[in-house]
């Protein structure tokens, strides 16, 4: 891991390792939470996102869903957050991420978004940019874009 003034960069080897680095950030997901996911195409957002699921506990198969655009995971039991996972690859326009109604699920649910980044940010001032590169050793470098107070003291000690 390597930080420089607010954003952090890892290296993770396997696809495994993905998804352990994304049950630790699911591990401090709540309702509010807004995270991006940029990156090109099978650089390991899908991956991330079965694991940000699996560290917040919800139910069901993680799946990209380009076709259906997005998906809600629920927690086994009340009290837990819900995940509505997007992808906004074959989105054109703001209008329809307008559509998806993503502010409203905000209030109620921590929100990942595939292929966000320079589009998405729009639905929260705070939110967290994962930008995931893979490298030709199949090895992925993922850095963390915290924007916002929200984000300011959650992340180091996630992944310290």
């Amino acid at each position: 891991m390597t930080s420089d003034s607010a954003v952090w960069t890892f290296e993770l080897a396997t696809t495994e390792d993905t998804e352990r680095f994304g049950a630790a950030l699911g591990a401090v997901l709540g309702a509010g939470d807004l995270v991006l996911l940029d990156g090109p195409l099978g650089a390991g957002k899908t991956a991330l996102t079965r694991g940000i699921a699996t560290g917040m506990g919800v139910r069901g198969r993680i799946t990209s869903p380009t076709f259906v655009l997005a998906r809600e995971h629920h927690p086994p039991q009340r009290g837990g957050t819900t995940l509505v996972h997007v992808d906004a690859y074959r989105l054109t326009s703001l209008a329809e991420l307008d559509d998806l109604d993503l502010d409203t699920e905000l209030t109620e649910a921590a929100v990942v978004v595939e292929w966000g980044g320079g589009f998405a940010e729009r639905l929260a001032e705070d939110h967290l940019l994962v930008r995931i590169e893979r490298r030709e050793d199949e090895t992925r470098e993922v850095t963390l874009s915290p924007q916002g107070r929200r984000w300011q003291d959650r992340l180091p000690p996630a992944f310290g």
